[in-house]
């Protein structure tokens, strides 16, 4: 009987190994991976670098679109600026002062028979290639043998103008004439500074050869503004 019962609780001690050792088999088994996805994960070049590459093939393409539209905005942003500029160098805004160097002046005797006093018509044309301003009385001075005498402001309203590029605006000169008998004071010739200019144009004279030598000589020499040329102003 004692042989039977040791028997029986080997037995049972064997079963219970028996069936341990079943459950760690299926344990194990169940939490083995699948043979293909530990081959995916540990192929260099297998999905997971393919995937990894593909990643980052994504992340070059959308960094590369963001630097093309932030370099499309850049563009059109100095496109903008470059066209504001271009506008204001295009001449489309104000029109600037007319030069002396952009005028071409000439004179011309302007007399009209019967007028007590003579008259001198001073033409300035535009030749700058572009539209310019003038207003205001230009400075007239008569070369003498004595040396010079400039001519007074006759008061009238100046106006501005706009000149294209080929227009022309005038003024007159008035000055008295000779009928003294005398011989007079001779002119040799006409200095033109436009308005609000320093450079001076030297023209030759083309009125009366001389004026009459009186005291009120000096100032009956008139010049009137930009744009009143011909007789009377």
């Amino acid at each position: 009987m004692r042989v039977h019962k040791l028997t029986l609780a080997a037995l049972a001690v064997a079963a219970s190994l028996s069936l341990t050792a079943c459950q760690n088999d299926d344990g194990g088994t169940t939490g083995q991976s699948d043979p293909s996805a530990a081959s995916t994960a540990s192929s260099p070049d297998g999905g997971k670098g393919a995937d990894s590459g593909s990643g980052q093939g994504g992340g070059a393409q959308e960094s590369d679109s963001a630097g093309k539209s932030s370099a499309g905005e850049s563009a059109s942003a100095q496109g903008t600026a470059a066209s504001s500029g271009s506008g204001a160098a295009g001449g489309t805004g104000k029109a600037t002062r007319c030069r002396t160097d952009e005028l071409e002046i000439t004179a011309v005797d302007n007399t009209v028979d019967g007028d007590p006093d003579r008259t001198v018509a001073v033409t300035m044309k535009n030749h700058g290639g572009h539209d310019c301003t003038i207003s205001g009385y230009a400075g007239v001075d008569l070369k003498l043998k004595e040396g010079s005498l400039s001519a007074k402001r006759t008061g009238e309203k100046a106006t501005s103008a706009v000149l294209k590029n080929g227009q022309s605006t005038a003024f007159g000169i008035h000055y008295p004439s000779n009928d003294s008998g005398g011989s007079g004071v001779r002119v040799t010739g006409l200095q033109v500074t436009p308005p609000n200019e320093t450079r001076t144009v030297t023209l030759k004279w083309p009125g009366a050869a001389t004026l009459p030598v009186t005291d009120d000589t000096a100032s009956q020499v008139t010049v009137g503004p930009v744009g009143s040329a011909g007789q009377g102003g």
